[in-house]
């Protein structure tokens, strides 16, 4: 009885076995079900990504946050930005609680913006009127008066409340010019609110733009030629023209500069640093916590300086200037930094006198990985940041609405990596607000 009930359960379960795979009823044909084909997305714009975090109130994140801090909302880890899926960004640059969005377009919609824009520095769209408090919160075309439709953004840069736009067709300035630092006359109680004004600066003598900057309230550029012009708030000798007045004319910068090819200039505030081809460091304006590295008592420098206390930490391939301190990058991957605030030397040490370098462990460089290093550096007004070869993302300073992206808004004392989840390019730094444009891990 025992064997038959076996051989009747095997049988049986043999039978039902055979019928589920080929998803039949017992004695019918098999019917053999289609699977289902599923079409994944696949992202029109490019490979970039555009990371945001910091303060949301004013707009510059492009989103809102539902975190708040003393009744103001902010985004305390990196969040990936929807609207860096619908179009091709292709840089960024951040001003004071503003954020500009240069993208590929077909149209002369080349420049996007959101932020604060109380001084028209994202230009003035008819739109505007749905938003309150001149915020404009999401991301949205800035209009230029652009010839081509295939215009590119050669670079850009954002002040306090004024934006430089470089294309292939010139430089564009927008915003405040009550300095001059839009590169025009400055007209004595001019109204920036809702402007429409655009000034275009074609070359300066003859000499084609290359790449800007911007400091509080002026505005710095480099030409083809290596040379370097300023125009706008001089009281602190951040212009580098041998005056303390504001000038609104792009005018040479020369001093120590005369027959230098600089391929990069710095500057947030008012002190701005130059690099030369040799790896050479130059700065004038503000000093009045060593940022200049001088010698003497005078705290306002209106003349472009060698600094050469650089000199002995070996090639410079990069540098940054923020509120009160300066950060350079040598050949090997090595970060000095020194002057005031939190400077990545721990909580106990909020003034550097001279160039000091940072230990390459809090880069990530460690016996297990000897070949990483920092290859570029940035900063806002108090925060810092490095770049690494393998696309990592290291910040440090003051966290104030959560702007180094480390989940909360607990000031850093030391480098740590940020969590971006994809290959930092570019680090774009405001006073409260980080923006990175992206590469996904492959």
């Amino acid at each position: 009885m025992l064997n038959t009930m076996k051989t009747y359960l095997k049988d049986y379960v043999r039978k039902r076995s055979k019928n589920v795979r080929l998803n039949k009823p017992e004695n019918k044909k098999p019917i053999l079900k289609t699977l289902p084909v599923f079409q994944y997305p696949i992202s029109k714009t490019g490979d970039q990504r555009v990371y945001v975090w910091g303060m949301a109130e004013h707009g510059a994140l492009g989103m809102k946050s539902s975190l708040t801090s003393k009744g103001v909302s902010y985004i305390a880890r990196p969040k990936r930005l929807a609207f860096g899926e619908k179009v091709d960004v292709t840089d960024v640059t951040c001003g004071y609680g503003f954020t500009a969005f240069a993208v590929k377009s077909t149209d002369k919609n080349v420049l996007y913006g959101s932020g604060i824009n109380t001084d028209s520095q994202l230009g003035f769209n008819e739109k505007d009127r749905k938003f309150p408090n001149d915020l404009i919160v999401e991301p949205r075309p800035i209009p230029l008066p652009l010839k081509n439709s295939s215009a590119d953004i050669i670079d850009m840069a954002a002040g306090r409340a004024h934006l430089l736009v470089l294309t292939n067709e010139g430089l564009f300035t927008l915003g405040n010019n009550a300095y001059g630092q839009c590169g025009r006359p400055i007209i004595t109680d001019e109204n920036y609110n809702k402007s429409r004004v655009v000034h275009h600066i074609p070359d300066i003598k003859g000499n084609k733009i290359k790449a800007v900057s911007a400091g509080q309230d002026h505005s710095i550029l480099l030409t083809e030629s290596g040379e370097v012009y300023t125009f706008g708030w001089g009281a602190d000798g951040q212009t580098g023209l041998a005056h303390y007045r504001n000038e609104y004319k792009p005018s040479l910068v020369k001093g120590d500069l005369a027959g230098q090819y600089i391929t990069k200039v710095a500057c947030v505030a008012d002190c701005v640093l130059a690099l030369s081809d040799k790896g050479k460091v130059f700065g004038w304006g503000n000093s009045e916590y060593g940022q200049l590295l001088a010698n003497s008592d005078n705290h306002q420098v209106n003349i472009a300086t060698e600094i050469g206390a650089l000199q002995t930490v070996g090639h410079i391939t990069d540098i940054a200037s923020g509120g009160c301190f300066c950060m350079v990058l040598n050949n090997t991957g090595d970060v000095y930094v020194w002057g005031y605030g939190i400077l990545g030397f721990g909580p106990e040490v909020t003034f550097v006198a001279k160039p000091t370098q940072i230990p390459s462990i809090l880069f990530g460089k460690n016996a297990y990985e000897r070949n990483t290093k920092v290859v570029k550096i940035f900063c806002g007004m108090s925060h810092l940041a490095a770049l690494t070869n393998t696309g990592d993302l290291y910040m440090w300073g003051c966290n104030k609405f959560g702007a180094l992206g480390l989940g909360d808004a607990k000031d850093q004392y030391f480098p740590l990596k940020v969590n971006v989840g994809a290959q930092v390019r570019k680090v774009a730094c405001g006073i409260d607000h980080t923006v990175t444009l992206c590469k996904p891990f492959i």
